[in-house]
């Protein structure tokens, strides 16, 4: 095992490899809260599956939310260039694709998505702190690995091919989801066209395929770690949101999976 990881990996120093512990571990452990029915507050989840308290819940809107949640790390990776600006090719392909996933999740959600609820606070700290920590340690794992032997097995390049596969489904998947709305309506729908007749989160599944080709790139355990806590976490919501569905809508085709067509 240890070989294998030599070959695919850079060495990591303590530190990276506590970190990428406590991130896997984290975002397996709220993917799993998603199939237990204790859901992060925000989107179709705002007020479901939340013990009722007494004390008062402090809401923003899923676009502000939003925004609050991607801008710290979109800094962070646009930081990274003038910090660190004389790295090698695969430094600058980690700190280009990181940024960019952001600054587009930043465009769609002010330019493409159409909200209608809103966003816990209690549920905003921990998902921008989860991203933000997130791309810093990226970031500086992959600092960290300069200078060092490169892995036997090179999977930058097709890393790149995967990132640029997994963006370019996500973002045509949320264009579809867009198009379900008209400006001033609310009301969901059961999305239709591309992979939505598989599957009723494609968009994660090209989330997670463009998190794969960040790490695959950047071949730090680190890196690896972050893409599969973000698997985990997905899989767990998709796992929610066809439940979701299923009880929102009762014509909700059976066949249509979660995240995997034909499989899960």
């Amino acid at each position: 095992m240890e070989s294998v990881l030599t070959r695919l990996f850079f060495p990591a120093p303590l530190l990276i490899k506590a970190m990428s512990v406590v991130c896997a571990v984290s975002l397996g452990k709220v993917g799993l809260s998603e199939m237990r029915g204790k859901h992060m507050q925000y989107s179709k989840f705002l007020n479901i599956g939340e013990k009722k308290s007494n004390k008062k819940q402090i809401q923003v809107s899923s676009r502000t939310g939003m925004l609050i949640a991607y801008t710290p790390s979109f800094l962070a990776g646009a930081i990274s260039f003038g910090l660190f600006p004389n790295e090698d090719l695969r430094f600058l392909f980690v700190k280009s694709t990181l940024t960019f996933h952001f600054f587009k999740r930043i465009l769609e959600v002010l330019f493409i998505h159409r909200y209608s609820g809103g966003m816990d606070v209690e549920s905003l700290t921990p998902i921008t702190l989860s991203y933000f920590t997130s791309s810093v340690f990226v970031i500086y794992a992959q600092h960290l690995a300069q200078g060092l032997p490169e892995p036997a097995v090179d999977l930058k390049y097709p890393g790149i091919v995967l990132f640029l596969i997994g963006i370019t489904g996500n973002f045509y998947h949320h264009c579809l989801l867009s198009k379900l709305r008209s400006k001033n309506d609310k009301e969901y729908k059961v999305p239709k066209g591309g992979l939505f007749d598989l599957v009723i989160c494609p968009h994660y599944l090209f989330e997670i395929l463009g998190i794969l080709g960040i790490s695959l790139t950047a071949q730090t355990l680190y890196a690896f770690s972050f893409f599969i806590g973000s698997t985990l976490y997905l899989i767990g919501r998709s796992y929610a949101t066809r439940r979701w569905y299923l009880s929102q809508f009762k014509d909700f085709p059976q066949d249509v999976k979660a995240l995997i067509p034909f499989v899960f």
